[in-house]
């Protein structure tokens, strides 16, 4: 089994070379925080994809280039002097001890309600301290829109600004469908924009309501629309024909075909 220690040197001693001035990879050397945020971002995103299927060896691969992403904006925070590898590291592990005083310290156990109680007492406190005020404070900005929406009403929430309960939120729901179809007649696409975000807003409250994750709901959704779908480009090759070919009615009877058998069980 390789050594940890020796393998996360080994990738630091190639991050700097990439980097390197001279014989370094004229790619890497342009490349900066903002450049290579994207890739972080898509390397997370592959993470999950892997988590989800529960694919372990696909897994293995993805944790290192996402480790490597790590690394990446790192070696260019050293290289301004502004912290290194080391840093990143015992900053995380300083948070872990910190939140896990009934691991580290002499609290005593508790469950895992009041651990996510006392985690969220102690991430406000460290926003106080860095001068992060408000509810709102600290939602990260370059979440995926619907974890960002349902984050930003759970803090509100917890000040009290919240619905009574899931139907309150459905009438707020009936509501903004009202005011989109207002819209459409003029067909001004900014002020179209701005009442399906607050129907999307309102379907993460809705979410939250129920104690659901809209990001999973939707991902739930987009791999159900894919699976149909490609029995019903499936059904469509079995009558020699293609969904491009067939047309909108012939496709929604192959959709309605799929979806009884998927969900009927037969």
């Amino acid at each position: 089994m390789p050594d940890a220690a020796t393998e996360i040197a080994r990738l630091l001693d190639i991050m700097a070379r990439l980097r390197a001035p001279v014989g370094g990879c004229p790619w890497d050397i342009v490349q900066s925080f903002a450049t290579i945020a994207p890739y972080t971002i898509e390397e997370a995103y592959e993470v999950a994809d892997a988590a989800t299927r529960a694919d372990l060896p696909a897994l293995r691969l993805e944790l290192g280039d996402l480790l490597f992403q790590v690394v990446y904006h790192s070696r260019m925070a050293e290289e301004e002097g502004a912290f290194t590898f080391a840093d990143v590291a015992q900053a995380i592990a300083d948070k872990m001890v910190r939140r896990h005083p009934h691991v580290f310290a002499n609290e005593t156990a508790r469950d895992a309600a009041a651990h996510t109680q006392s985690w969220e007492s102690q991430k406000a406190a460290e926003r106080r301290a860095a001068l992060q005020e408000g509810a709102l404070a600290g939602v990260t900005i370059g979440l995926p829109a619907l974890t960002r929406a349902d984050k930003l009403t759970s803090r509100a929430a917890r000040v009290g600004f919240d619905w009574p309960d899931a139907q309150a939120v459905l009438d707020k729901l009936d509501e903004e469908v009202g005011e989109l179809r207002a819209e459409l007649p003029a067909a001004d696409p900014d002020r179209l924009e701005d009442e399906l975000g607050d129907m999307l807003f309102v379907l993460a409250n809705l979410a939250r309501k129920l104690n659901l994750d809209p990001e999973a709901a939707l991902a739930r959704a987009n791999a159900k629309f894919t699976r149909r779908f490609n029995a019903v480009e499936h059904l469509l090759a079995t009558q020699g024909t293609t969904p491009a070919e067939a047309g909108l009615e012939r496709m929604e009877a192959a959709w309605q075909k799929v979806k009884t058998k998927e969900v009927g069980g037969t």
